[in-house]
């Protein structure tokens, strides 16, 4: 069967440094910090361009130390795409706050800016922009509306490190921007992980505490915070990742125009739409069908793996049953009954697949 993601195939081409690294590790003694994770932080700050880039337990982790940072309290209210996973929803909810959920645009799933406007209040505090299966939001829109609103914006990177909008990285177009490594993620770990990039010193240092147990010195703790900390071992594992992921993008990248070439046959289908303003990193190649159990079943014959991100708005999730705002009829609903997701990481053999699908076609 072929892998969704194959970790195997990329740990084999990679194996020599990646041993190498877990080795120095392991030798060391020292697992936690250390030179592994400040020298990381370095390079994603390199990376990004962004002034300070700090690591932390995962990607939900980043959001709720993202969203600590910037103020958030009880009874606040923030906007958040419908169509999304749910941990920029829950880490809101969990902090007693409110998650307002907008619809997102028909073509690129992303957050829809003329559906946010309607949602804001006086309670409105901020927007979580998700940037979904691997390209940006229209951050200069939404960063003009948070602007003119006195709002904050967070970007939801989870997906799209290393993407890139009007050529700038996406982490540098909000406020804060959170990443996940987790191990499927185009730039993944062998566990959990995540981080927050900013430019902003002030909510770095805040963020460094709040990851720290509130703290910036040994026991003396300014604030309520917590434990977050990425382990040495999978920072040693993410530098040896991050010095070939340009090319495993351009590598995916190049598989999405060999399924674009292929499935742009098919009137029942939709191939991802890229804005022209975007660079994706291709997290995911998701289509859209107008019958999808088909397209799974003929998946499922070719002995194909898919993913369905995600069967069920945000708005719809029971435990958000409680929030006012239910959407009919919302392209977030459409999305969830007609998108599918295909393999496209840098491992895998995208003409083998479409083999496979002719086949059984």
């Amino acid at each position: 069967m072929i892998p969704f993601v194959n970790l195997t195939a990329q740990r084999n081409f990679l194996r020599k440094e990646l041993e190498e690294a877990e080795a120095r590790v392991l030798n060391s003694g020292n697992y936690i910090g250390g030179s592994e994770v400040q020298n990381f932080e370095k390079e994603l700050s390199l990376y990004t361009g962004m002034a300070n880039s700090i690591t932390c337990a995962s990607g939900t982790d980043a959001i709720e130390l993202a969203l600590n940072a910037l103020g958030l309290r009880p009874g606040d209210e923030v906007i958040i795409p419908d169509f999304s996973f749910i941990s920029p929803a829950e880490c809101v909810y969990r902090l007693g706050a409110i998650p307002r959920f907008a619809d997102i645009l028909p073509d690129t799933f992303l957050l829809d800016p003329a559906d946010l406007m309607p949602l804001i209040t006086p309670k409105t505090k901020g927007i979580i922009a998700v940037h979904l299966f691997g390209q940006t939001a229209a951050m200069e829109i939404l960063h003009s509306i948070a602007k003119s609103h006195d709002l904050w914006l967070l970007g939801d990177a989870a997906q799209s490190f290393g993407a890139k909008r009007n050529n700038k990285h996406c982490e540098s177009l909000a406020d804060i921007t959170i990443t996940s490594f987790y191990p499927t993620k185009p730039l993944g770990a062998y566990g959990d992980g995540g981080a927050l990039f900013t430019n902003d010193d002030f909510l770095a240092e805040k963020i460094r505490k709040l990851a720290n147990h509130g703290s910036k010195s040994r026991y003396f703790h300014e604030l309520n915070g917590k434990n977050s900390r990425l382990d040495a071992l999978q920072a040693a594992v993410l530098r040896v990742k991050l010095e070939q992921f340009d090319e495993e993008l351009k590598k995916r990248q190049k598989n999405a125009e060999i399924y674009n070439q292929f499935f742009s046959q098919f009137p029942d289908l939709t191939i991802p739409y890229i804005d022209p303003e975007n660079t994706s990193t291709y997290a995911q190649y998701t289509l859209r069908a107008k019958d999808r159990n088909k397209w799974l079943s003929i998946c499922d014959s070719a002995e194909i793996p898919t993913g369905i991100y995600y069967p069920r708005p945000l708005s719809k999730q029971p435990c958000f049953m409680n929030i006012e705002r239910q959407m009919k009829n919302s392209g977030a609903s459409r999305a969830c009954h007609e998108v599918f997701s295909l393999p496209v990481c840098a491992y895998t053999n995208v003409e083998e697949i479409i083999q496979k699908i002719k086949s059984v076609l």
